[in-house]
């Protein structure tokens, strides 16, 4: 198997927060064969079997200035091009692409990489869903490995379903288009909603008549088995066994995928045979393709938008993103009538950080939605209330306002949702002490679920000010609920550690004799040389706090080593002699890695480390270049980095290397690297040896003898490298109290 491909799957695990098993298993170090055969499971599940042959070759047709072209107007500079950033508004042109390193970037707001991971953040689209945009743009085939019989069903299910869906969309569209029911009944509602024609195209809005089997009927003539249609819920049967439409009578809603597939549908009663009918909208049940409490409608379309403005805004029905998508306000998704859950509140955390929860005045709808604003606080958003004026929704409103005007209001208007909780719960307490008490109870719990402490402060002085309390009491009952959610989540992952190790004994011991639980099935077509290169575990133990260091200036140090192990990692720095008098090529990367390993020393960002690591991984693969391999890795944040790293704001003109020649930094790579790593050691270690200090004024650890004597040794076993690193620098003096 790819060594590429299983890095893949790992980093999408490790950081996939619905699957936490596969993160946990990582971190606990169990059998590397129940972790490996995981991973190929997730493999193809993930990647559908698309071969490594067939991503190199997308890599290598794929050109960077081609591609980008596309959505950018760009002019040459240099031997470089330039042009207006796509993933934020500017006037001035700060987008650079370099067609030689095949990387993109904005020097202004900082997104960029290779070909493949524009494509991702430009359309919204994973990894492999890129692979094969590309793979389209460029007339590539696709090659995918044999999969086995049960792969090949629930492929076939899935594919059959969303046709089926497809279909199903198709034939809603015609309907309200060309029959004359769906002209003077559905196009009707429409139009009387003020929804533009290129509007419903767009969202690709339908209509199904009255007659109860219709769709069934049409369907079934088109080959399409109801089996399908009974899974989809797009029909479902009567107790005599007839097949019976789910959506007669109604205009619908398509609801899409991120990816803009056709999951579900939703619909409106509007007949006049259905007006008795208790529920006015009727959604898709749940499907093997279709969780409720995974999509949100209007992703697929907003989705740009949202990067763009970095902001999202939250409403609850289909028409209320419907209007104001038309008004202007494209970056708008809604929860479909449901309780916000925490799947769809990761898919909003995907494209910002910001989100805008709006409301018609409805103070019983307002009160039962609280509960999905604290969740949405825990994820750590930013989360705004707006009231809308007295008898409007997000529909009637942007159908009265221009998108202008629209924003404008809500930025006039919208507050925190501390603050707006603080003054709902407020007006309705009144002076009732015991509902007051209630009221504090609420909005601490609301705090306490902040992940940020210095967010949980600044609201804690706000809400101590709006409830005139003591900022200290509040602060009191807010570390103590924190604590307590603490404690409830550690006790959750214990019940589910027990259920998951409960659950393996039941399949250790129900597994057949003649293959063991561990065992990894064999595989014809992932050979076992191609197993992925030893993972080198963590083990980095510091006092020095892991955020907050970017501008410290051993952090810089660290940043220009990676900037070097990126830039010429496999390339030859020096040569050194053996045991056998032979001169032995000195790699940059070698060089780097022994160097810290001989002092003791890490690099301090978790992901520097990674980046180390990987490449010492690498190194003697056959053709490994060290900046192609992180340009096109597939964590985007070593792909992100990797492009910073290789990308140059400034050239210089051919007027300064005509008289003169310019020496590079590859070819002084032996003077260079050393320097570096000096200057970072003594950086590091002098940083180590204040934090150190500073941890012994620490309770816990001022209270224990035998902590204090280990931070001593610890400080002073610090104290004597940097003396010795000194020496090797040229400094004779070393303030030890520095």
């Amino acid at each position: 198997m790819s060594q590429t491909l299983l890095s893949i799957v790992k980093r999408q695990a490790e950081t996939d927060t619905s699957q936490r098993l596969t993160y946990d298993l990582h971190n606990s170090w169990v059998d590397k064969a129940k972790l490996l055969r995981f991973y190929i499971f997730l493999l193809f599940l993930l990647f559908d079997m698309i071969d490594q042959a067939t991503i190199d070759r997308i890599l290598d047709t794929a050109q960077i200035v081609d591609v980008v072209s596309e959505f950018v107007t760009l002019r040459r500079r240099g031997v470089n091009y330039i042009g207006l950033c796509p993933f934020h508004n500017e006037k001035t042109p700060s987008f650079s692409v370099s067609p030689s390193k095949g990387v993109c970037k904005c020097f202004s707001c900082g997104k960029g990489g290779n070909v493949v991971h524009f494509i991702m953040e430009h359309e919204q689209l994973s990894y492999y869903e890129a692979l094969k945009w590309l793979a389209k743009k460029y007339n590539i085939e696709i090659k995918e490995k044999e999969m086995t019989q049960e792969e090949k069903q629930v492929q076939n299910l899935r594919e059959s379903l969303f046709v089926v869906n497809q279909f199903a969309m198709e034939y809603f569209q015609e309907i309200l288009e060309k029959n004359p029911d769906g002209q003077s009944i559905g196009m009707t509602y429409f139009r009387q909603r003020g929804f533009r024609d290129d509007i419903i195209k767009k969202f690709q809005l339908g209509y199904c008549t009255d007659q109860r089997d219709a769709f069934a009927q049409a369907a079934l003539q088109k080959g399409y088995k109801a089996e399908f249609l009974e899974k989809t819920g797009l029909c479902y049967r009567k107790e005599d066994g007839s097949l019976r439409d789910r959506f007669w009578g109604r205009v619908i809603f398509p609801i899409h995928s991120l990816s803009g597939k056709v999951v579900a549908f939703g619909g409106r009663v509007l007949s006049a045979q259905t007006k008795n009918v208790q529920m006015k909208y009727v959604n898709s049940p749940e499907s093997e393709i279709y969780h409720k409490s995974k999509e949100l409608y209007g992703i697929y379309f907003a989705k740009q938008a949202i990067v763009r403005q970095d902001r999202c805004f939250l409403v609850e029905g289909y028409t209320d993103v419907i209007s104001m998508y038309q008004s202007g306000v494209e970056n708008v998704v809604a929860s479909s009538g449901t309780a916000l859950t925490p799947e769809q509140i990761r898919l909003i955390h995907r494209f910002t950080n910001n989100i805008t929860v709006l409301y018609d005045g409805d103070m019983a709808g307002i009160k039962a939605s609280l509960r999905g604003i604290d969740m949405l606080l825990e994820e750590g958003m930013n989360v705004k209330i707006c009231l809308l004026p007295d008898g409007d929704d997000p529909d009637s409103f942007a159908r009265k306002h221009n998108a202008t005007d629209f924003q404008a209001f809500i930025n006039n208007h919208e507050v925190d949702f501390i603050r707006f909780k603080t003054n709902l719960l407020l007006e309705e307490a009144g002076k009732d002490p015991i509902k007051r008490a209630s009221l504090i109870s609420s909005i601490v719990k609301s705090i306490a679920v902040i992940p940020e402490e210095i967010v949980r402060s600044v609201y804690i002085r706000e809400c101590s000010r709006l409830l005139d309390m003591s900022e200290k009491v509040l602060t009191e009952a807010t570390s103590q609920m924190v604590k307590q959610n603490i404690e409830n989540r550690e006790k959750e992952q214990e019940r589910k550690k027990l259920r998951e190790e409960r659950q393996q004994a039941i399949a250790t011991n129900n597994a057949p004799e003649s293959q063991p639980a561990t065992q990894i099935p064999e595989q014809e077509n992932i050979p076992i040389q191609e197993a992925p290169a030893p993972v080198i575990p963590d083990s980095y133990q510091s006092f020095i706090p892991v955020e907050g260091n970017e501008n410290k200036v051993f952090f810089q140090r660290e940043k220009s080593l990676i900037k070097m192990i990126i830039r010429y990692g496999e390339k030859v720095m020096c040569y050194v002699e053996n045991e056998e008098q032979e001169q032995v090529p000195y790699k940059v990367i070698e060089f780097i890695a022994a160097s810290l390993k001989e002092d003791d020393l890490q690099f301090h960002s978790p992901l520097h480390r990674k980046i180390l690591n990987e490449a010492i991984a690498h190194e003697n693969d056959s053709q490994f270049t060290s900046e192609r391999f992180f340009l096109t890795h597939p964590d985007p944040e070593i792909n992100k980095l990797a492009a910073d790293m290789v990308s140059e704001r400034y050239q210089l003109s051919k007027y300064h290397s005509k008289s003169q020649k310019i020496i590079s930094d590859e070819e002084r790579l032996y003077e260079l690297i050393p320097r570096l790593l000096i200057d970072f050691k003594l950086s590091i270690v002098e940083e180590e040896m204040k934090h150190t200090l500073l941890a012994l004024a620490q309770p816990e650890i001022a209270g224990n003898p035998e902590k204090v004597k280990e931070i001593m040794e610890r400080y002073k076993t610090l104290h004597q490298t940097q003396m010795l690193m000194a020496r090797n620098a040229g400094d004779r003096i070393v303030n030890p109290f520095s």
